[in-house]
């Protein structure tokens, strides 16, 4: 929901006039948006500052060092249910959401440390790129610390302070911070926004200060050339020379001998930003073509039990299609709530679901029985920021039921339930991963994969092709036929309660293509699927 949206629902609910489906949107925003939370409480405040200056009441002003914490007083005329409500809320509130103002700090005696990450940009684009150093660095990784040697290929590097850089290999630079880098080899095109003016590049030949501008060097054993395309630079040489001004157009080459010559400007020598986007662009739609071809193969798979490539072109219903295409298989369509449309990996439009949205979930029934299974999916997680974030879940957890899901610190969870529990018996045994969440992973396109062999018990996590963690599960835990039955991709349901009160457990990213297998697929046959599936 929008903040104007949002506010209305507040001022109802201050106002005792909201309805238990507004009332339910709202709540469910409070949990997970903390600007919501912010709102309602200034609201909540100045409700209750009102009532205290009407009634003549003289309130102490708060320190500037303190938290003006208010406890809720309910308007004249609002019923003794709706005040609970907002009391409850405004108690939420103060026991542990984000009650502060902007003036002040907030307490951080329970918290946990603030997440934080290393790097001065991302490397937001890259064509057959080899690098010598980094050799696993990728699309949407930090760039980081220290030399980058780029073998061959090109990179397009996005600095925090707005430059963009295309770097084409063989090139040797350092990142010193989002305003100053070193080049000591190489092509690098660099586009400078205003707000970035005073970017630096330092060669070993002087140094070169943005004006507003773009601009390119080629730096090699025999010559290093500085070309400006559009706007001013200053260069600064490293022999003590005068500092020159160059504007669109000019050009210097240096070779170490004698002064510097005086050249035209050619952008036309070095890849550009949107060219390089385009050679990415047609490069993902091929990746994606060979991709489409294989799932065509990939849906005949008789041990297929569901398959959703995302792929559906069109109006999308809220249905999610089962491309399973094996002879006598019913479609296990899914049903699509609250969730929305998003960009798949291959940068595809509407190729993907994301589950973001408060509720969001794709229902469907399963109605085999399974001797083993194979859960994949495609995912991009924008953040674990609650406790539990579900893949796929059963409705409840009854017996001999399957749940997949991500914790709060990364690990993987997989059960099947064996029995009813109790405080001295455990219902399950739940086969944990170990943390497999970065920071630097958020937003990025990750396959995750388990599997289960009810004959042996044994339970294998995957990430992005390869095995993870694996685990036997004790005799008295292992479940030999398996049940699904209605369930949920990306959340979890109990659809018969009647209590309007939900754990938030959506997954806080999207998912582009979900596989359901009657076996547990190899090592090699998951490797195969994610070579097959990886977008570069």
């Amino acid at each position: 929901m929008n903040a104007e949206e949002r506010n209305q629902l507040i001022t109802a609910l201050l106002e005792d006039d909201i309805s238990e489906a507004d009332f339910l949107r709202l709540e469910a925003e409070l949990h997970i948006d903390p600007a919501a939370r912010r709102a309602y409480y200034d609201q909540l405040e100045l409700n209750t500052l009102l009532q205290v200056e009407a009634e003549n009441l003289e309130v102490a002003p708060a320190t500037p060092t303190e938290e003006k914490i208010i406890p809720f007083a309910p308007r004249t005329g609002m019923s003794l249910a709706a005040a609970g409500i907002a009391a409850a809320l405004a108690l939420l509130l103060t026991a542990g959401f984000l009650l502060f103002n902007s003036n002040t700090t907030p307490r951080t005696a329970d918290r946990q440390p603030e997440p934080v990450a290393t790097g001065f940009g991302v490397l937001s684009g890259a064509s057959e790129a080899i690098w010598n150093n980094h050799p696993s660095l990728a699309e949407g990784d930090l760039l980081p610390a220290g030399p980058l040697q780029l073998t061959s290929g090109i990179a397009h590097f996005e600095l925090f302070s707005g430059v963009n850089l295309v770097v084409e290999g063989d090139a040797t630079l350092e990142i010193h911070s989002p305003m100053e880098i070193t080049v000591t080899q190489g092509k690098v095109r660099a586009t400078v926004p205003e707000f970035a003016h005073g970017f630096r590049i330092r060669t070993d030949k002087g140094e070169i200060v943005d004006l507003g501008t773009e601009f390119a060097i080629d730096i090699s054993d025999a010559n290093s050339e500085i070309h400006v395309i559009d706007g001013e630079i200053e260069w600064h040489p490293a022999a003590g020379d005068e500092m020159r001004h160059m504007k669109k157009g000019q050009a210097l080459r240096m070779n170490g001998v004698g002064p510097a010559t005086d050249l035209p400007a050619t952008g036309d020598h070095f890849v550009g930003t949107e060219e390089l986007q385009q050679r990415l662009s047609d490069k993902n739609d091929h990746r994606r073509q060979d991709w489409l071809e294989f799932t065509r193969n990939l849906s005949q798979d008789p041990r297929l039990v569901a398959y959703f490539p995302m792929t559906q072109s069109g109006r999308w219903d809220r249905k999610l299609a089962d491309e399973t295409k094996t002879a006598d298989h019913k479609p296990l369509n899914g049903a699509i709530v609250a969730a929305n449309r998003a960009t798949d990996r291959f940068g595809t439009p509407h190729g993907a679901v994301d589950f973001s949205p408060a509720g969001s979930r794709v229902r469907l029934n399963v109605p085999n029985d399974l001797n083993a299974l194979t859960f994949l999916c495609w995912t991009k997680i924008d953040s674990l920021d609650r406790w539990f974030n579900s893949l796929f879940l059963t409705d409840g957890h009854e017996l001999n039921e399957p749940h997949w899901q991500i914790m709060d610190d990364g690990r993987l969870f997989f059960s099947v339930k064996k029995r009813e529990g109790s405080k001295q018996k455990k219902d399950k045994h739940i086969v944990y991963s170990p943390s497999f969440w970065t920071t630097a992973l958020s937003g990025k396109w990750v396959q995750l994969a388990v599997t289960y062999d009810g004959s042996s018990g044994v339970v294998t996590h995957y990430l992005n092709g390869e095995p993870f963690h694996q685990e036997t599960l004790p005799e008295e835990f292992r479940v030999d036929t398996i049940k699904i039955g209605p369930a949920s991709i990306g959340n979890w349901s109990q659809p018969m309660r009647d209590d309007p009160e939900f754990s938030i457990r959506n997954l806080n990213g999207s998912i582009d293509e979900f596989a359901i297998f009657n076996t547990a697929l190899s090592a090699d046959e998951i490797a195969q699927l994610y070579q097959n599936g990886k977008p570069f």
